[in-house]
Protein backbone atom coordinates (compact mmCIF):
# COMPACT_ATOMS: atom_id res chain seq x y z
CA UNK A 1 0.00 0.00 0.00
CA UNK A 2 1.35 3.10 -0.84
CA UNK A 3 1.16 6.07 0.63
CA UNK A 4 -1.49 8.14 -1.01
CA UNK A 5 -3.43 4.92 -0.88
CA UNK A 6 -2.96 4.68 3.26
CA UNK A 7 -4.20 8.59 2.95
CA UNK A 8 -7.35 7.85 1.09
CA UNK A 9 -8.07 5.14 3.48
CA UNK A 10 -7.74 6.99 6.58
CA UNK A 11 -9.74 9.47 4.65
CA UNK A 12 -12.44 7.72 3.77
CA UNK A 13 -12.52 6.19 7.66
CA UNK A 14 -12.83 9.76 9.05
CA UNK A 15 -15.98 10.42 6.46
CA UNK A 16 -17.41 6.85 7.08
CA UNK A 17 -17.30 7.62 10.75
CA UNK A 18 -18.53 11.26 10.65
CA UNK A 19 -21.25 10.25 8.97
CA UNK A 20 -22.15 7.07 10.88
CA UNK A 21 -22.10 8.73 14.37
CA UNK A 22 -24.41 11.66 12.65
CA UNK A 23 -26.83 8.55 11.31
CA UNK A 24 -26.57 6.90 14.61
CA UNK A 25 -27.85 10.40 15.94
CA UNK A 26 -24.41 10.30 18.15
CA UNK A 27 -21.83 13.47 18.24
CA UNK A 28 -18.99 11.95 16.95
CA UNK A 29 -15.74 10.67 18.65
CA UNK A 30 -13.69 13.08 17.48
CA UNK A 31 -10.91 12.84 15.16
CA UNK A 32 -9.14 9.95 15.57
CA UNK A 33 -12.50 8.29 16.91
CA UNK A 34 -13.98 8.58 13.77
CA UNK A 35 -10.95 7.53 11.86
CA UNK A 36 -10.94 4.74 14.03
CA UNK A 37 -14.92 3.51 13.41
CA UNK A 38 -14.37 4.45 9.92
CA UNK A 39 -11.73 1.58 9.56
CA UNK A 40 -12.88 -0.90 11.60
CA UNK A 41 -16.49 0.20 9.94
CA UNK A 42 -14.72 -0.41 6.27
CA UNK A 43 -13.19 -4.09 6.95
CA UNK A 44 -16.45 -5.23 8.84
CA UNK A 45 -18.27 -3.72 5.65
CA UNK A 46 -16.05 -4.98 3.17
CA UNK A 47 -16.57 -8.64 5.25
CA UNK A 48 -20.22 -8.43 5.13
CA UNK A 49 -20.57 -7.69 1.65
CA UNK A 50 -18.11 -10.15 0.86
CA UNK A 51 -20.57 -12.71 2.61
CA UNK A 52 -23.48 -11.55 0.53
CA UNK A 53 -21.52 -11.38 -2.60
CA UNK A 54 -21.72 -7.93 -3.13
CA UNK A 55 -18.81 -5.48 -4.27
CA UNK A 56 -18.24 -2.10 -5.04
CA UNK A 57 -15.29 -0.32 -6.77
CA UNK A 58 -14.44 3.05 -7.16
CA UNK A 59 -13.85 5.74 -3.99
CA UNK A 60 -17.86 5.91 -3.85
CA UNK A 61 -18.22 2.21 -2.95
CA UNK A 62 -15.17 2.64 -0.97
CA UNK A 63 -17.64 4.66 1.38
CA UNK A 64 -20.48 3.26 0.91
CA UNK A 65 -19.01 0.07 2.39
CA UNK A 66 -17.37 1.67 5.21
CA UNK A 67 -19.99 3.60 6.12
CA UNK A 68 -22.60 0.57 6.61
CA UNK A 69 -19.96 -1.37 8.34
CA UNK A 70 -19.38 1.44 10.85
CA UNK A 71 -23.04 1.74 11.11
CA UNK A 72 -23.37 -1.95 12.10
CA UNK A 73 -20.34 -1.47 14.20
CA UNK A 74 -22.08 1.38 16.48
CA UNK A 75 -25.55 -0.27 16.34
CA UNK A 76 -23.66 -3.70 17.74
CA UNK A 77 -21.59 -1.38 20.90
CA UNK A 78 -24.95 0.11 21.70
CA UNK A 79 -26.09 -2.81 21.57
CA UNK A 80 -23.61 -4.81 23.77
CA UNK A 81 -23.37 -1.61 26.08
CA UNK A 82 -27.24 -1.62 26.81
CA UNK A 83 -27.22 -5.71 27.75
Amino acid sequence: MGLLSFIMFLLIGLVAGWLAGRIMKGSGYGLVGDIVLGVIGSILGGWLFGLLGISFGGLIGSLITALIGAVVLLYLIRFIKKA
